[in-house]
């Protein structure tokens, strides 16, 4: 009997122990924040399925408290810590519990206990993470197991040796992130915040997980279609894979299976839906797929995955104006530029419920297409505009930036190349394949956007045409805003895209419509600060400010009134600054905050409507 009241004490004295752990968890004050952020604890952040392309039932999330140090660059694995973060917010954001800069002389530590995940003995174990920033090496019981520079793609490494045959096994991180110091990809981060730059976010800002897989795995899934013969084409490829082993793919609706086909790996399959439905906004129709590694009739491996039919081209109209096509058909696009940043996480949302939020008032104001600006989402952002029929434009994230910018079209002035060096040069390419492989999968991406106002802009139309050559089933706009590289009145790429503000304009039709799209790739901006409801309370700015909601909606009707125009006139799409408010940028449709909407959405659904008529 004294034996269990012992046990019985203990067991209540470790729960005590570990309830004031979790309970010394708080976000770092000082700063507006999100509803959604109350909402936070270290046992539910970001618990949903990190990668929606590629699923399976063997995963562990890492998500929540870890140590974290940060110490001066180059020393070895600390044996002190500076205290707990929570994982995945960035150092410096408020909801990391940290709030912390931590500059190019030091490096960010984190390190955190994991129990040894289920396996048989041939099986392994891969160590996932959705993005940190910016060079990431990763130690499993002291032993590196590799090193990741870059901030924006998802990354792994297969740990099955560095583990121990006992349950507890110790991870440790090492990040090393020069923000505008380095010539790194880092979009708005800035070590000076101002104006339309902001805060540095430092280490790992995605989803940290495990997966148990088989020797030979399913690695990679390449989903694409074709309309015309309305098939859907998977390409499976196969890690440690043996002679004789297939790839079964099968596709299904509504939990009717709609066809099937086997293939070896590295092959395409190609599976024809009957009775097809074409993915577009409005209609955005999804079909599951089943991925099964064969071995005669064993199933070795098996994930899920999902794909549509949709297709994104340019086409001439009846002037001879080239227009944006999606599934053979113009439609108008027009969304805002998002930003994707957040008062409380920074690059993390606070919530996939948050995240979702923004998406979905986007469209509850009418809006079909979001750029997504300098800036890479989590998977399952993408995953969403998938299932909700949002067009997305994809920027590749700035940096090693200092070259001149000329925004107007054929003239020589104040525009230049930046000459990289062959170590940024190398760092760019690498990290925008990356990119563009990890993303290829979701459909509702329709432009990529290498370049935008200049930002380390070089060989423009080299990389324009070697981002057509890598993805030849998307648009390149190769130079969003300026810049342009002319050849007579085409430019690189597909795209023609002006930014103009506050008011809607575009190039000419008649001199540069007949070889390029025409878009407004940036206007508006048009400001309104909200008192308790922004980032500090003065130098705050908006590229026309308004004292009221009136105000700002009047003088935003009179741009949708011009908008209208121009695409009568040839223009394909346009894009309005912005989501929401960021830091001092009071621009946004929403407060920073997303407690305050700015503008009526039911008034604006009403005005966009007119634009999508065909």
């Amino acid at each position: 009997m004294k034996k269990t009241l012992l046990i019985g004490a203990c067991l209540l004295f470790a729960q005590q122990i570990a309830t004031a752990q979790t309970s010394s968890y708080k976000p770092v004050e000082g700063k507006i924040m999100t509803e959604w952020a109350t909402q936070v604890t270290p046992e539910n952040v970001h618990q949903e399925y990190p990668r929606p392309q590629m699923t399976r039932e063997n995963w562990v999330n890492l998500n929540g408290l870890w140590d974290y140090a940060i110490k001066p660059k180059g020393q070895a694995i600390p044996t002190d810590f500076d205290g707990e973060i929570l994982v995945p917010f960035a150092v410096e954001s408020a909801l990391s519990g940290v709030g912390k800069t931590v500059g190019k002389d030091n490096e960010l530590w984190y390190s955190t206990t994991f129990d040894r995940p289920k396996k048989s003995s041939k099986d392994r174990v891969l160590l996932h993470f959705g993005a940190s920033d910016w060079e990431t090496e990763v130690f499993v019981n002291g032993q590196s197991v590799g090193i990741h520079k870059g901030g924006y793609d998802p990354f792994e490494f297969d740990i099955t040796e560095q583990l121990k045959n006992s349950k507890s096994n110790m991870l440790q991180v090492r990040v090393w992130d020069p923000s505008d110091d380095g010539p790194q990809p880092r979009g708005k981060q800035i070590n000076n915040p101002h104006g339309i730059w902001y805060t540095p976010v430092t280490g790992i800002w995605q989803t940290v997980w495990l997966e148990t897989v088989p020797t030979a795995y399913l690695s990679e899934l390449r989903n694409a279609s074709d309309i015309q013969s309305k098939q859907i084409l998977v390409t499976p490829e196969v890690n440690g894979a043996s002679e004789g082993q297939q790839v079964k793919v099968t596709a299904w609706k509504d939990g009717a299976m709609l066809a099937e086909q086997t293939v070896k790996p590295s092959e395409t399959a190609k599976l024809t839906i009957k009775g097809a439905e074409l993915w577009e906004p409005g209609n955005p129709v999804l079909y599951d797929l089943k991925v099964e590694l064969l071995d005669g009739k064993k199933v070795l491996d098996a994930v899920g995955s999902y794909a549509a039919l949709r297709e994104i081209s340019m086409a001439p109209d009846e002037n001879g104006i080239q227009r944006m096509m999606l599934n053979g058909e113009f439609l108008f696009q027009y969304g805002p530029l998002d930003q994707g940043w957040w008062p409380d996480g920074l690059y993390t949302a606070p919530s996939h419920e948050a995240m979702v939020f923004d998406i979905q008032k986007t469209q509850d104001m009418g809006f079909n297409m979001i750029r997504k600006h300098v800036k890479v989402e989590p998977a399952t952002w993408y995953h969403a505009c998938d299932k909700m029929g949002m067009l997305v434009w994809q920027d590749m994230p700035s940096g090693d930036m200092g070259n001149g910018w000329e925004m107007k079209l054929a003239v020589l002035g104040s525009g230049t190349d930046r000459d990289r060096t062959p170590e940024s040069e190398a760092i760019f390419r690498e990290e925008w394949k990356e990119i563009m492989d990890d993303f290829y999968n979701f459909p509702s991406i329709v432009v990529w956007v290498p370049f935008n106002e200049a930002w380390g802009q070089f060989k423009t139309k080299e990389i324009a045409d070697w981002t057509k050559k890598h993805d030849p089933t998307r648009l390149v706009n190769s130079a969003s805003g300026g810049n342009f590289e002319m050849e007579g009145t085409k430019i690189a790429g597909d795209i023609i895209d002006l930014h103009n503000y506050p008011d809607a304009k575009m190039p000419d039709p008649g001199i540069y419509g007949k070889d390029n799209i025409l878009v407004l790739g940036e206007f508006g901006g048009l400001g309104l600060p909200v008192d308790g409801h922004v980032w500090q309370q003065k130098d705050n700015w908006g590229y026309q400010s308004f004292k009221n909601q009136d105000e700002l909606y009047n003088r935003y009707a009179e741009l949708i009134t011009r908008l209208g125009e121009l695409v009568e006139a040839g223009l394909s799409a346009a894009v309005y600054t912005q989501t929401s408010d960021v830091e001092v940028e009071t621009n946004g449709l929403m407060t920073y905050d997303r407690k305050i909407i700015k503008f009526d959405v039911s008034k604006m659904k009403s005005i966009h409507s007119p634009l999508y008529k065909k």
